[in-house]
C-alpha cells in the first residue's frame, strides 16, 4: 500500500466570487462543478483527465492574515508560461512575494485575494539539495534568466536566501 499523489486541496474563503474569479480567470483553472447553494467551486486544470485538484468553500473562520497552509504550487509546463504568469501578475496587480530559482525548479510565490501563498513552479530535471532559494527576475528573456539560474547554482554564497 502506498500512497501513490495528491488527489486534491481546498481552502475555505469568505468572499467566494472574488476567490472564484481569481482562480478561474487569472490563474487560468477550468470550473468543473459549482453549487451556489452551498458555496462550493471545484476546479481542474486538467479536466480532461481530473474532475477536480482544487475546491473553495464558503466558510472560512481563520481571519484574513492568519496562515491557514504553507503553500499550493500549480506546476507550468514550461518557461514562457511562468514568464507569462509574471506578467499576468504585473497586470492585475497581484501581490508577489518573491521570484526565484531553487536550482531543481523556477518558481513564483504570491497571495490570492485572501492571502493564501500559492506558487507557480516549473520543474528543472536536475537534482538539487534543498533548501535552496535565490531570487530571480522572470521578467527578462529566457536565456538571461536560464543563465543568470546558472550562476546562481554554481555560485559559492549561501544557498538560501530567505523569503522577503
Amino acid at each position: 500500500m502506498a500512497i501513490t499523489g495528491l488527489g486534491h486541496t481546498g481552502l475555505w474563503v469568505f468572499d467566494l466570487p472574488v476567490m472564484r474569479d481569481f482562480y478561474e480567470r487569472v490563474l487560468g483553472l477550468t470550473v468543473t462543478d459549482a453549487d451556489d447553494d452551498l458555496g462550493i467551486v471545484f476546479f481542474s486544470a486538467r479536466p480532461a483527465e481530473e474532475h477536480h485538484e482544487f475546491v473553495l468553500q464558503t466558510g472560512r473562520t481563520a481571519a484574513l492574515g492568519d496562515k491557514q497552509q504553507h503553500q499550493i504550487s500549480w506546476r507550468v509546463a514550461d518557461l514562457e508560461d511562468l514568464r507569462e504568469f509574471h506578467r499576468r501578475f504585473e497586470a492585475e496587480g497581484v501581490k508577489v512575494q518573491q521570484e526565484v530559482t531553487h536550482g531543481n525548479a523556477f518558481g513564483i510565490y504570491f497571495f490570492d485575494p485572501e492571502g493564501n501563498r500559492n506558487e507557480v513552479y516549473l520543474r528543472i530535471e536536475r537534482d538539487v539539495r534543498q533548501p535552496f532559494r535565490k531570487s530571480i527576475d522572470f521578467g527578462r528573456p529566457a536565456e538571461e534568466i536560464r543563465a543568470e539560474a546558472e550562476r546562481l547554482l554554481s555560485d559559492g554564497g549561501a544557498a538560501y536566501q530567505p523569503v522577503q
